[in-house]
């Protein structure tokens, strides 16, 4: 679990963390020098349960930061499997269960996430939200294909959420800093092997005015949320999600047939995309004048 200042919801995610009933996993918070009691609570839990291990930064580095360091301090336990959590959301009582049969069950898939229900500041039921990554196809191209598709435009990237293999996450860049890296990292993922969706709506995301996109709607404010060093610097957002997409099909261990397919799929999200890539540009071309007047 990766937080900062998250003592509001914080007790609520950590209760259905440690009420799972697959009980044999460890949950590594790491707090990103938070101001509130978040430290308070999280000292309490790791006293409470052995399970809980709490590693608290000097300084706020950022979401990407966190998110990464979190996975890091997960890889020294040398285990098979690895998921984020935040902490302001919650997952049923069976969710890790049913992941993780699923992952013991078939080899070939490398993330497995249940369905989505969306709940309010209070915990009651606003809506169940679409995911529809249940990436089965063999073919890594047909994979490719789908995630493309779905996520032709920016959305909720919920299965984020969902249970990875360990040792297939490594392989990739994980979290960037910049906005909808998220999206970026399931699309390579969907390059290294299967998804798998529970049908049943175990995850429960929580909308509230403090989750990051409604708290940092504007893409340079986010990106500064994601690292501090994008505070005030030039975002080409569409260019940087060009750029590791490419990255992530030339990283994945992909036959040549397949690879070509992947790279001619990117060639289709350039046609989709081609107004906000060109617009990235114009900015870029102002981006000088723009700081000489402030």
């Amino acid at each position: 679990m990766q937080v900062f200042n998250g003592a509001r919801f914080l007790r609520e995610a950590l209760d259905s963390l440690l009420s799972q009933s697959f009980e044999e996993f460890q949950l590594i918070i790491s707090d990103n020098a938070s101001t509130d009691e978040t430290e308070t609570i999280c000292r309490e839990y790791e006293n409470l349960d052995r399970r809980v291990g709490y590693h608290r930064s000097p300084e706020n580095r950022g979401a990407t930061w966190n998110y990464n360091h979190v996975f890091q301090l997960a890889q020294a336990q040398v285990a098979p499997y690895f998921k984020w959590a935040s902490h302001d959301d919650l997952c049923a009582a069976s969710y890790l269960e049913r992941c993780i049969e699923t992952l013991d069950s078939y080899p070939q898939v490398v993330l497995c996430y249940a369905r989505t229900a969306i709940i309010g500041e209070d915990g009651g039921f606003v809506k169940y939200y679409p995911d529809d990554l249940n990436l089965r196809a063999v073919k890594p191209s047909e994979r490719y294909r789908h995630f493309h598709r779905l996520y032709r435009h920016p959305r909720l990237c919920n299965p984020i959420f969902g249970v990875m293999r360990t040792n297939i996450l490594a392989k990739t860049p994980l979290i960037g800093n910049y906005v909808s890296t998220d999206m970026v990292l399931l699309g390579e993922l969907s390059l290294h092997g299967q998804f798998y969706e529970i049908p049943e709506a175990l995850f429960l995301r929580r909308d509230h005015p403090q989750a990051s996109v409604r708290a940092y709607p504007q893409y340079r404010d986010r990106a500064a949320w994601f690292d501090p060093h994008n505070k005030d610097k030039l975002q080409m957002n569409k260019w940087i999600w060009l750029r590791e997409y490419l990255g992530g099909i030339r990283r994945a261990a992909l036959p040549p047939v397949e690879r070509r397919r992947c790279y001619l799929e990117m060639g289709q999200w350039v046609w989709w995309n081609l107004r906000g890539l060109t617009k990235d540009i114009g900015k870029a071309v102002a981006w000088p004048f723009i700081n000489l007047q402030n």
